[in-house]
């Protein structure tokens, strides 16, 4: 155990540590340990199979993926990740894992390892990719009924909202003493959250991350979710990030602005003169072919399709664009400095180190290969929904189909994701909807 992580916990007087990583679906796993104990033991070991829970916490055969005998891995706490747990009630801090074999190399089932795979094909290169990303989430009542709707909270004014609030400040301010708190949790979390707004649905709020290094923001988008859940609960109700948690409301996205710098600090999207390098067209390129069979890491649910879907106002396609929001692929408008990509695509339920792989994933692919994009489009996408896949079990088959992004993420994540996610599928099919009983029972 390194010195500086002694020295931060008994600066802060921990008692516990959760040694925490993340599986497959973005669900924190782990242990909790005494201080003393995380001290002498230096790591912790779990089963390689809890990186394959599915969200129902089912598992799919993972003899093919872990080995017969169900062995262990050692998870290497991250010195860069330890934080205080700012809502506990005695001093607990944070420390986020790093799943090896016991021959040091990364565990290819980790979502963690899966992002540093293919930021190292970037750093082979001399890039360093730069996001920062916008996060959708709403705040709803408590409801212990999963058959009852969900319903927008009761604010400091004693009434739900009844009507789209798009940047209302008042909206915002209505829920003053949560968000004043989330803010100071977030601060002593080290979160990095830069901006708050409240979006189009009714309860629905945006925060924005100041950008920065791809693993440091997926790690922060993890913990934030934490943090808003816990945040919620001690205010007496929920928030959801659920893509899409509200028949009458708009979904919730989690928007990945990307950008890349060079060994210089420049960034490579631009020429010295200012306009778009051939680099920039590529990875635009890049995300026009490889998002639809990226799409399952992007929308992992079978929540995810009811956001991506053509009665919704998401992008369901991969047309890019000069500021229009009506493509999957959107160019903000910025100086040559800054200038970006924005994916539209993703929803916010997604594990954020699966979905940063995907996105820089695809972007590789388009400069590897060279590719060209088509023409940007001037006018509204929004009568275009052929272009991604459906529902989850589309999208699990292209991503099966697809070799090049098997070869980038590593084709046994690829097939043991896709596998967790088929019985994901197939649980969720054998539930008889109260749609289909009420319009059907009787009437067919």
């Amino acid at each position: 155990m390194s010195q500086a992580m002694r020295d931060f916990l008994r600066q802060h007087n921990i008692h516990e540590v959760e040694c925490v990583i993340t599986d497959m679906t973005g669900i924190a796993r782990g242990k909790i340990l005494p201080k003393d104990l995380f001290l002498n033991e230096g790591e912790m070991r779990l089963p390689k199979s809890v990186l394959l829970n599915t969200v129902n916490g089912e598992q799919p055969n993972n003899q093919p993926y872990v080995g017969a005998t169900d062995p262990d891995m050692i998870c290497v706490p991250d010195l860069a990740t330890i934080r205080v747990v700012p809502w506990a009630a005695e001093p607990v801090a944070l420390v986020i894992h790093d799943c090896q074999n016991f021959d040091g190399s990364p565990v290819a089932l980790s979502p963690r390892a899966v992002l540093r795979r293919v930021l190292q094909l970037y750093a082979a290169r001399g890039w360093v990719p730069v996001v920062a990303p916008e996060m959708e989430f709403y705040l709803v009542a408590r409801n212990s009924n999963p058959h009852e709707p969900l319903a927008p909270p009761l604010g400091r004014s004693g009434k739900p909202e009844s009507g789209r609030q798009s940047y209302s400040i008042d909206a915002v301010n209505d829920f003053d003493p949560f968000f004043l708190e989330l803010t100071s949790f977030c601060k002593l979390h080290q979160l990095g959250v830069e901006t708050l707004i409240h979006e189009a649905g009714a309860g629905q709020m945006e925060i924005n991350f100041a950008h920065g290094d791809a693993l440091e923001l997926a790690d922060r988008v993890f913990l934030f979710k934490r943090a808003v859940r816990e945040t919620a609960l001690r205010h007496g109700i929920f928030a959801t990030f659920m893509a899409k948690p509200m028949e009458s409301e708009p979904g919730s996205a989690m928007h990945i602005h990307q950008s890349l710098l060079d060994a210089a600090g420049e960034n490579i999207f631009s020429r010295p003169d200012g306009s778009p390098s051939p680099l920039f067209f590529n990875y635009i390129a890049g995300l026009e072919k490889y998002l639809p069979a990226a799409t399952l890491l992007l929308a992992p649910h079978v929540n995810s399709y009811r956001r991506l879907s053509r009665f919704m106002s998401a992008p369901t396609n991969v047309h890019w664009g000069y500021d229009n929001r009506t493509c999957g692929i959107r160019i903000p408008n910025s100086a040559p400095a800054n200038r970006r990509v924005e994916n539209r695509v993703p929803g916010v339920d997604v594990n954020p180190y699966l979905a940063m792989a995907a996105t820089l994933a695809c972007g590789y692919l388009g400069m590897a290969e060279d590719l060209t994009p088509s023409a940007p489009s001037a006018d509204s996408a929004g009568h275009v929904h052929d272009q991604l896949p459906r529902n989850l079990e589309d999208a699990i088959l292209r991503m099966r189909q697809c070799g090049p992004l098997s070869d980038i993420l590593g084709e046994l994540f690829v097939r043991a994701f896709c596998e967790v996610k088929e019985l994901e599928f197939e649980t969720y099919s054998r539930v008889i909807s109260s749609w289909e009983r009420e319009h059907l029972m009787l009437l067919v």
